[in-house]
């Protein structure tokens, strides 16, 4: 059963992240909570968990990628800016 809450979690966080990036609506992830609440609490704790790694991600992939910038920026010959 773990397995499937599990499974069941990351699809539906997956799609979740799909349909927020489609819409622009940030906390979309809290409503679709809210439903699982009503319903099951193991199924709402395992998406929440699902949701906040992909965010947190999501995040630290956008401070690499600034960071990376930001060296390239400071490598490049004073010219070529």
């Amino acid at each position: 059963m773990a397995g499937s809450i599990e499974s069941l979690a990351a699809k539906l966080a997956e799609d979740t992240m799909k349909v927020m990036d489609q819409t622009g609506e940030e906390r979309l992830f809290v409503e679709v909570g809210k439903v699982l609440a009503a319903s099951s609490q193991s199924l709402e704790e395992a998406y929440l968990t699902e949701i906040r790694v992909r965010l947190a991600e999501r995040q630290a992939r956008r401070f690499l990628i600034q960071r990376m910038n930001e060296l390239k920026a400071a490598q490049a010959p004073k010219g070529s800016q």
